[in-house]
């Protein structure tokens, strides 16, 4: 029985962001093809939201 903690130290070794194209930002997902910084992929608009400060 070896499945468990030992299985969860092989999960970092492939990224799941990229660069986006539009932001700039390493916040693209590849599989879900959509930027989490700026929306890119799903919206049109650039994300962003009252309670959240961009610099």
């Amino acid at each position: 029985m070896t499945k468990g903690t030992a299985s969860l130290g092989k999960m970092g070794r492939k990224s799941v962001h990229i660069r986006c194209r539009r932001c700039g930002q390493r916040a693209y997902n590849k599989q879900k093809a959509y930027c989490a910084s700026c929306g890119f992929g799903r919206t049109k608009r650039l994300r962003n939201f009252s309670w959240a400060k961009r610099h």
